[in-house]
């Protein structure tokens, strides 16, 4: 038994704003990217490769806000945030505020099997990234036209505000019963000073456990942050013993609650998948062993 669930970002799109064709290729990207991590599955391979082999698809296409679709900080430049989990042994791995990485969620993986830390920030992780060979790319690789807009747009209002969405994910169940989990972004469009999300927050947007499930938070953030969302879902599943749609149901109920917008997506042992947002739009896909799955955008579509 092995499942695979990804998703590209919740509350970024809108049907207002969004034609046949763009949604087509939204779901285009989720497919490549689900069979990425479905082929490794299928071939015996482990959940950790599977997850990282999805997200970098997802970061290899400029559609979504990670790797080289990324937004646009206020000085004009990309840095980017990444984590991974591995539910059998809890060692986790990410990275924070990092430069011109050409797959960041590889860098995570390198920090989480390669050195005794969890979290590297800034110059100090691209460093770590140089010394074990992850690959670089120039600046004019992440720039997307659509990008450059949304930042002009942005700079234009002026609102000052420095949170937002915009995230990759993916979980992932093997046939030895371990589960993993592994979340990317760009981060918010007119960025400033810094600012971190809840991707790389072990926890907050991103955790595993085999005694538990495997999640991978997107929408707003600060509001995952606060909530300890990602850990909330484990901790509701493995004390309170309720099923993992309950659990993710009442993590979504608070997030909404506080005032955030977002979702997340689950996986069991069990190979039960849950795919919960409170927003519009979240870009998800599951696919399991018997072939059983889904690739959708909107609210209550099955």
């Amino acid at each position: 038994m092995f499942t695979i669930a990804i998703h590209g970002g919740a509350g970024s799109l809108t049907r207002a704003s969004t034609n046949d064709q763009q949604e087509e290729e939204y779901k285009k990207g989720l497919r490549d990217a689900l069979e990425a991590g479905y082929a490794v599955l299928a071939r015996g391979g482990n959940a950790v490769e599977a997850v990282e082999k999805s997200v970098m698809a997802l970061e290899n296409n400029p559609l979504f806000n990670a790797g080289k679709g990324s937004v646009f900080t206020a000085e004009g430049t990309h840095e980017t945030d990444a984590a991974m989990m591995c539910g059998r042994t809890l060692e986790a791995g990410a990275i924070a505020g990092v430069t011109n990485v050409r797959n960041p969620i590889s860098l995570a993986r390198a920090v989480m099997e390669q050195s005794e830390n969890v979290l590297l920030a800034g110059n100090g992780a691209m460093d770590f990234a140089k010394a074990h060979g992850v690959a670089f790319e120039a600046n004019e690789y992440f720039d997307t036209q659509h990008r450059r807009e949304e930042l002009e747009k942005a700079q234009e209002k002026e609102e000052g505000k420095n949170t937002g969405k915009g995230t990759v994910g993916a979980v992932a169940l093997d046939e030895s019963g371990n589960i993993a989990v592994a979340t990317s972004t760009g981060g918010i469009t007119n960025k400033k000073f810094g600012r971190v999300g809840d991707s790389p927050v072990i926890g907050g947007g991103t955790y595993a456990d085999n005694h538990t499930c495997a999640v991978s938070c997107t929408g707003d953030g600060e509001f995952f942050i606060r909530l300890v969302t990602a850990y909330d879902v484990a901790s509701l599943v493995r004390y309170k013993n309720i099923m993992l749609s309950e659990a993710c149901d009442t993590a979504i109920q608070k997030l909404t609650q506080l005032g955030g917008e977002g979702g997340l997506i689950a996986l069991d042992t069990k190979g039960n998948v849950e795919l919960k947002f409170n927003c519009e739009s979240m870009l998800r896909a599951w696919k399991n062993d018997r072939g059983e799955g889904s690739i959708n955008v909107w609210q209550n579509e099955k």
